[in-house]
């Protein structure tokens, strides 16, 4: 995509396909509405990102964080637009009748804003991990082995709402040394073009090549199905997005895929915990935003304190509407809904919280590992013992003690931001950052040396 300019341009760019382009004037950006080749556009995107991503897997980091830096100054230019452009999407959503957690997770405001530039500041200052020789030791032969950081080419990412995810995958693939194909949700499209055009511009301004980066313009979700079956130019999907996106591109993909199918995430309060510490933190797993993959889905509490912790936590939990749903224990206790077996497997993303009364470390382990989805559980407890048995034993991405699982993020991680949370076992597992988005080769040093 190029800048707002010569965005009108772009059907001209498409040869082999027949591109249909609306004007939107409260934004000046131009949305390509219809594609009557979807195979065709996608695989000239496949093409131009290859080709950039050779241009992006040998540019220094010195040209990375230049470009980094004038999508930053780009993105403060056009803060107005940008907001504008979500305010639109925003409408839109209310009119379709997206749900609370939908909408929650489309909005752009001043903090998120500035959440985004201050995110786009830290994986500048994070260090490139492209060319880092590691692990090299000589062999009895005299040669030197070892292990080099490199790109892994070319990154499709499918995602819904969160049109923040447009700048922090652009940004962590470009420092990685990919190139990436960003195919954002309907819902959100003006908000991602927005955001598109700042990102080629600082592309163009620091030399890059703009495919480097490409949006895919169309809403069709044939575009989906034709992205995640290009393994001649694709190397990695990374999809973000509800259960029924993320299963359906895991049965569908050609290309390897990163991904989390959902995010049922545990909070334990076990008997040794200091009562205070669990009220805080268990109130603000699941309060703190409702429509997030890490939020506390289900509150387990050990019996001996059970009364105690319940009948602390569950009128503050009716302060902020959220409705509980308890095993018989629980609802022995406080006032609750009865919870069936699927509100144990359940993410709600909403205020809504499921809670079991368990007896005892092992229960509490064996509960989460059955029923939770491996992205992010905690323990809450002064028990050192416990806790290393709870980190141990836990089978999930992410694993904490004494703390919030909202804190499963790439920013708070010190990522700078993330490519999204993995629960993959190989590869990549949890927030993904700039070392999940390389692989590495063998390489191997030596003077002449042959083999006997």
């Amino acid at each position: 995509m190029k800048p707002s300019s010569e965005n009108a341009c772009r059907s001209a760019e498409v040869e082999q396909t027949t591109v249909y382009s609306t004007h939107c004037a409260n934004t000046g950006i131009a949305l390509v509405t219809d594609i009557l080749d979807i195979s065709a556009y996608m695989q000239r995107l496949g093409i131009a990102a290859r080709e950039a991503s050779r241009a992006t897997a040998r540019a220094t980091t010195g040209t990375k964080n230049a470009a980094l830096a004038a999508i930053h100054d780009a993105l403060t230019v056009a803060k107005a637009t940008i907001l504008a452009a979500n305010a639109k999407d925003m409408e839109a959503g209310r009119t379709r009748g997206l749900d609370a957690a939908m909408l929650d997770r489309l909005a752009i405001g001043e903090d998120t804003f500035a959440g985004m530039l201050e995110g786009l500041r830290q994986v500048m200052d994070l260090a490139d991990p492209v060319g880092a020789i590691t692990d090299l030791v000589y062999r009895p032969t005299g040669i030197q082995v070892g292990k080099m950081r490199v790109p892994l080419g070319v990154i499709g990412i499918i995602y819904e709402s969160r049109p923040n995810v447009t700048l922090e995958a652009a940004a962590l693939c470009l420092k990685s040394g990919n190139a990436s194909i960003l195919r954002g949700g309907s819902e959100a499209i003006h908000s991602n073009k927005a955001i598109a055009v700042c990102i080629q511009q600082g592309l163009e301004k620091s030399g890059l090549p703009r495919e480097a980066v490409q949006i895919v313009e169309t809403t069709d979700r044939a575009a989906v199905s034709a992205l995640i079956t290009m393994p001649a130019y694709v190397d990695v999907i990374v999809p973000r997005g509800g259960k029924g996106l993320i299963e359906r591109i895991s049965g569908e993909a050609k290309v390897p895929v990163i991904y989390h199918l959902d995010g049922n995430c545990h909070t334990f309060i076990e008997r040794d915990a200091d009562l205070s510490k669990a009220v805080a933190v268990a109130l603000n797993a699941k309060t703190h935003r409702y429509g997030t993959c890490n939020t506390m889905e289900t509150l387990l509490v050990d019996e001996p304190v059970a009364k105690a912790a319940l009948t602390a936590l569950a009128p503050l939990y009716r302060e902020k509407g959220v409705e509980l749903r308890g095993c018989a224990k629980t609802c022995a206790i406080i006032d609750a809904i009865p919870a069936t077996e699927e509100d144990w497997y359940t993410e709600y993303l909403a205020p809504v919280l499921a809670i079991k009364v368990i007896n005892g470390l092992d229960e509490a382990i064996a509960h989460i590992n059955h029923y939770g989805s491996h992205h992010s559980d905690a323990i809450i407890t002064e028990s050192v013992t416990k806790a290393r048995r709870f980190l141990n034993e836990v089978d999930s991405s992410s694993v904490m003690v004494n703390a919030s699982t909202r804190f499963a993020d790439g920013f708070e991680y010190g990522l700078g931001a993330e490519i999204g949370i993995s629960t993959n076992k190989i590869h990549a597992r949890g927030p993904v950052g700039l070392e999940g988005l390389t692989s590495q080769k063998w390489v191997v040093l030596g003077d002449g040396h042959i083999r006997q």
